[in-house]
């Protein structure tokens, strides 16, 4: 197909094909995508994940070994995983800790609202983590959103997800905190148990 002009509105693109998670998950037990394309499902489009380097496994390490001191038995810490987050969504975050045991998902990927917490681990992607991938955590209703800021070395904390409408997906965090080394902090699912946001930076 090819672009179509119109006198108004000058070349209009042709229309490109969304992927719904239905067709990605069946594409992927298909074996036409797999983990080594190191790709993510992004509201109905396919996205490729930037390389690690150092600084990026390194906090990704952290956080895991952070968080797992915090959080009781109960939760599943799942590290570059799927979660569903819609009919349109499946990323892998670099942490995501959800409500019950590694059996429960044997079947299916977790959904956005078994999800305590969801962590981006953010270098060359900070931008991208901060715009897109906000908007649709919050868009699913993930109460507790955090970055690992390792360019400005802060812990970006970002809560109570609501519509806005200049966001890219509609919804944004109306609460956004940035912790320094520090501070402290406590997910939101327990809140009694606070850790040093220094623990989370390489």
């Amino acid at each position: 197909m090819t672009a179509t002009l119109t006198a108004d509105k000058g070349p209009t693109p042709p229309p490109h094909y969304l992927w719904t998670r239905e067709k990605y998950e069946q594409a992927t037990a298909l074996g036409l995508l797999g983990p080594d394309d190191k790709i993510e499902l992004i509201e109905g489009e396919i996205v490729h994940k930037m390389p690690q380097n150092p600084p990026h496994s390194t906090g990704l390490t952290l956080a895991q070994e952070a968080l797992r001191q915090v959080f009781p038995t109960g939760h599943v810490f799942r590290v570059q995983l799927p979660l569903s987050v819609g009919d349109f969504s499946q990323p892998e975050p670099d942490v995501a800790v959800v409500l019950g045991f590694p059996r429960d998902y044997k079947d299916a990927q977790p959904a956005a609202d078994r999800a305590a917490l969801v962590v981006e681990v953010s270098d060359t992607s900070l931008l991208y983590d901060q715009t897109q991938k906000a908007s649709m955590y919050a868009r699913a209703g993930i109460q507790d959103y955090w970055i690992v800021n390792l360019i400005e070395r802060v812990l970006e904390v970002r809560r109570r997800p609501a519509p806005q409408e200049d966001a890219p997906f509609g919804f944004a965090y109306q609460e956004a905190l940035h912790l320094s080394a520090g501070e402290t902090v406590a997910p939101l699912a327990t809140e009694n148990a606070a850790l040093a946001v220094a623990d989370l930076l390489p």
